[in-house]
């Protein structure tokens, strides 16, 4: 007669084992980092989005659509999905933080 307990281990590792294709079918990713964004991407250019804000009081990082951190030099805008703006840079849509 065999030793159940071996078989209760053993079906739990395979359970374990066969989880991971299961997980990697289901489409869990681990988030990529997001690509600085280019003066020269056409939407960039079309708002006339800058690196370094030459308008006195606004820039990206006291812009209500930027979302990145108060002391990070870059971060995530919502007018450009996928791409850091630089936190001192500028385009025509700043809207003052509330």
């Amino acid at each position: 007669m065999k030793d159940k307990s071996i078989d209760k281990g053993r079906r739990a590792l395979l359970k374990g084992v066969a989880a991971v294709p299961v997980l990697a079918i289901a489409g869990y990713q681990i988030p990529a980092r997001a690509g600085m964004l280019s003066v020269d991407d056409p939407t960039a250019q079309a708002l006339g989005y800058v690196e370094a804000s030459a308008t006195e009081g606004q820039n990206c990082a006291n812009c209500a659509l930027y979302s990145g951190a108060a002391d990070a030099a870059s971060g995530p805008c919502t007018i450009f999905p996928g791409k850091d703006v630089t936190a001192a840079g500028w385009c025509r849509s700043w809207n003052p933080k509330a």
